[in-house]
């Protein structure tokens, strides 16, 4: 065989090696996307499950007499401010957009929060059969939201991992993977809540 002719077959091995490898490192970067992506909708889908009990959980207990109005007002607008902001699969690459989806949601769970401990005050109102359902249905929605944005941040794990590692790195930066934004713990989350029995 000519020396000319082992030379070309060598490069030919090696650029074919290396074709393939690159057509299964993006294929495995278009699988760990979609991942992200469905799991991103799990996390939607929760959210809009907590959007959705909200209206009826106020008109249940706006009908209990003399009701803070302001903590009723204020639940209903941080539901509309948590509905506004929207986030496509496009938008979780860029922290501060899912960084304002984050607050708009952390908002309208602290006037929930607000709801149900101004709604200890309100004994008629808790024992009520469709204040308790409500209760244990939102209960439940959080519980789901958290199990979807551990899910997601997993799937966001395993794909920023393939954008970052060899050959993958390569692949996705010629092809426009970039990476994408985990859900964070609350700012202050940190902190031990302090606990007075005084």
């Amino acid at each position: 065989m000519k020396p000319g002719l082992t030379v070309a077959a060598i490069v030919l091995v090696v650029v074919g090696l290396a074709f393939f490898a690159g057509v299964g490192s993006y294929n495995g970067l278009v699988r760990a996307d979609e991942a992200v992506v469905q799991r991103w909708a799990d996390v939607e889908t929760q959210y809009q499950r907590r959007a959705d009990l909200i209206p009826n959980l106020v008109n249940t207990v706006s009908g209990a007499a003399d009701f803070e109005q302001e903590t009723l007002t204020a639940v209903t607008e941080a539901r509309a401010r948590a509905t506004g902001v929207t986030l496509t699969a496009d938008d979780l690459s860029d922290p501060a957009q899912v960084e304002a989806f984050m607050a708009a949601q952390q908002q309208l769970s602290g006037a929930l929060g607000r709801l149900l401990v101004v709604s200890e005050n309100y004994p008629e109102l808790r024992a009520t059969e469709a204040f308790r359902d409500f209760q244990a249905q939102l209960e439940g929605t959080e519980n789901r939201i958290n199990v979807a944005r551990r899910d997601y941040n997993d799937a966001v794990a395993s794909y920023n991992g393939s954008v970052r590692q060899f050959p993958g790195s390569i692949i996705a930066s010629m092809t426009g993977f970039d990476r994408k934004t985990p859900f964070e713990a609350d700012k202050g989350a940190e902190d031990a809540p302090t606990v007075n029995f005084d």
